[in-house]
């Protein structure tokens, strides 16, 4: 379009005649195109698609992306909140070419189309994908926090539908934007006062410029369905050197008069007379409809396929802690991170490591990271929800992200979140600490018991869960460099290092973290006790107990239960009975997944799986343990018991 010329980067102060014209054009075919693709699918939010069309129309012509610089690190990123609006903003990528309307609008909501019903990344021009409603703020925080990591001068746009501006994750997002000084951020809202079940006033009340003037934003109003009022807002606004937001008064179903301002249009596609009324309205035909339902049972088209991250980092040698050393595996993480955080901060050739806190720094063992890499350290405050959004999108912005947070506030509260992260394809390092009944005194609310349960009902995330200080440098050192999204838990209390028989450290010199390992800690010829993360020392120490009485024990440990090299496993186990340990629910950690991997393998041993089977007591770690039923001594009387 040649309106993009005189626009791009907001470089002209006003759009010109000829380019309203343009843009009042390829708006009105968009609008053809977004109803055409709702009444194909038969399903979708057309009346929604049709009030944001302006709005997508002008920004796709002033920011700087175009279908060539789509995939560029250095491109303005948009992100659409309220993904719903997908056939809107899909129709108006269409109209600045980055790919064949027909393609888009024939295969809307078909099974394994790229054209999904909510935005998805796997579309040219998506940056982020959304549909739950609240979180599309959060994202661009993310994405202006890496481009300022990165010394970028990207610019992050968020367009927000109304209904979802009392969630609090936007508030959030909002109050972060502003104590970051995130001058490369800009929020659009569609403000058309109508959700799926009615007027906002009557949904929620909601002052809409106040709540962004408390959170000290600067609201700038605008006609939103004037390009050059939207444009001047825009440029306004990007300008403007702090955060501001523009709220763009819309209509709902605009373009299309019997859908104008009617909540049931919101998410219900108009088909037989109104469908050929809707298509008059805007010049389209019927026929336009009649082709696109014979193409849908045609060639699907193919999406687009992201590069995958890279990371340069230089991530040191790792610690070797000694029998004599008392350190928590928090400890040691923490020490990795603040030495890894320092060899590469603002060095041109390496990756920038982003480190996110929710007020805990000094109990996650983030602020040593903080004291060498001070401009890398984000401090958010008590808003997790935020958090982990921000910390998901930076990560596919050119940054390495760590979110370091107590477990129930990292895993349980923002599940979630995390989900979307992992829809998204990052490559976000959430550690966890506090995890299990090892957080003690705190008792039953701060007992992060189901965080391997949690990460194991997604696709895409990787569990860490290191048995002692040395294994935790080393997999902190992994996970740095490691694409994915990779979760670290581990307790609160300071634990012996692991070692040989000799006296050396299992995981100390020579040792390298191999995600999917199992390592064998002791042989044995009677039983297997496979433990997870602290419970490694606890299953040494049965062992002895058991030697004692003339009882032989294997003990395993794997430190990643969602990656476990199941053929390794049973190999090592053999046709022994099995005895599994760990400081998590009992029927959804680490052995319920040997449990599953032995009758995958039609393998019919005995088995006992050992861990948390009620909330926790508060108490001292060792009690609280003990009044569950997890001490050495009962993991030999259980393995005795086995061999009975």
């Amino acid at each position: 379009m040649k309106v993009t010329e005189e626009i791009r980067g907001f470089k002209a102060a006003n759009i010109s005649s000829d380019g309203i014209a343009e843009l009042k054009e390829a708006a009105r075919k968009a609008r053809i195109w977004s109803i055409l693709a709702t009444s194909v699918a038969k399903s979708g939010h057309p009346a929604g698609a049709l009030s944001s069309t302006d709005i997508y129309m002008t920004l796709l012509g002033a920011a700087n992306v175009t279908p060539q610089t789509a995939n560029n690190i250095d491109r303005d990123r948009i992100v659409v909140s309220h993904g719903h609006t997908s056939a809107g903003f899909y129709s108006a990528l269409a109209a600045y070419g980055f790919f064949k309307p027909e393609d888009m609008y024939s295969n809307f909501r078909r099974t394994g189309s790229p054209f999904h019903g909510h935005v998805e990344r796997v579309v040219p021009g998506v940056d982020w994908g959304t549909g739950n409603l609240g979180q599309g703020l959060a994202a661009g925080v993310g994405f202006a926090l890496a481009a300022r990591a990165r010394g970028s001068k990207a610019r992050t746009w968020v367009v927000m539908g109304d209904g979802e501006q009392v969630k609090g994750q936007v508030a959030e997002a909002r109050r972060i934007a502003v104590k970051e000084e995130l001058t490369n951020l800009v929020a659009v809202v569609d403000w058309n006062d109508i959700q799926i079940s009615g007027h906002i006033n009557e949904v929620m009340p909601c002052n809409l410029p106040e709540l962004w003037k408390a959170d000290g934003w600067q609201v700038i109003e605008c006609d939103g369905h004037s390009f050059a009022k939207i444009y001047g807002a825009m440029k306004a606004a990007a300008e403007y050197n702090g955060c501001a937001v523009v709220l763009c008064r819309t209509v709902m179903g605009k373009g299309v008069s019997f859908m104008q301002n009617i909540p049931k249009y919101h998410g219900k596609p108009v088909s037989g007379d109104e469908l050929a009324a809707a298509l008059n309205e805007l010049g389209g035909t019927m026929e336009m409809f009649e082709k696109a339902v014979e193409a849908r049972r045609g060639a699907m088209p193919k999406g687009r396929e992201e590069a995958e991250e890279t990371v340069v980092l230089d991530l040191g040698t790792p610690r070797t802690y000694t029998k004599d050393d008392k350190k928590d595996n928090r400890g040691a993480f923490g020490t990795a991170l603040a030495e890894v955080g320092a060899l590469n901060y603002k060095k041109a050739d390496r990756t920038p490591i982003l480190v996110f806190d929710c007020d805990l720094a000094g109990s996650v063992k983030v602020d040593g990271f903080e004291k060498a890499c001070p401009d890398n350290f984000v401090e958010i405050g008590i808003q997790e929800h935020s958090a982990a959004t921000a910390a998901g999108a930076a990560s596919t912005a050119g940054v390495v992200t760590v979110w370091a947070d107590f477990g129930v506030f990292g895993a349980d509260e923002v599940y979630n979140q995390q989900r979307l992260n992992d829809i998204n394809h990052t490559n976000t390092k959430t550690v966890l600490t506090h995890v299990g009944l090892d957080v003690g005194e705190d008792g039953m609310t701060h007992q992060c018991i189901d965080y391997v349960s949690l990460f194991r009902n997604m696709f895409g995330w990787k569990v860490v869960v290191p048995a002692d200080p040395n294994q935790t440098d080393r997999a902190t050192r992994w996970m740095l460099a490691e694409v994915g999204n990779v979760c670290l838990a581990m307790g609160r209390g300071t634990l012996p290092v692991v070692l040989k028989e000799d006296g050396t450290p299992f995981y100390g010199d020579g040792y390298k973290f191999e995600y999917g390992a199992i390592d064998t800690l002791r042989d044995g010829k009677d039983a297997v006790i496979i433990s997870m993360g602290h419970f490694a020392g606890r299953a040494i120490v049965a062992r002895d107990l058991l030697a004692e009485q003339g009882v032989s024990a294997k003990v395993l440990h794997c430190a990643t239960p969602l990656g476990m090299d199941d053929k390794e496993l049973i190999k090592l186990i053999g046709d022994l009975p099995v005895v599994t340990c760990e400081d998590h629910n009992a029927d959804t950690g680490i052995g319920s997944i040997v449990a599953m991997e032995l009758a995958r393998a039609g393998k019919a041993v005995k088995i006992v799986n050992m861990g948390v089977t009620h909330y926790g007591l508060s108490g001292p770690n060792e009690e609280v343990l003990a009044e569950m039923g997890l001490t050495p001594q009962d993991i030999a009387d259980v393995v005795k018991g086995l061999l009975k």
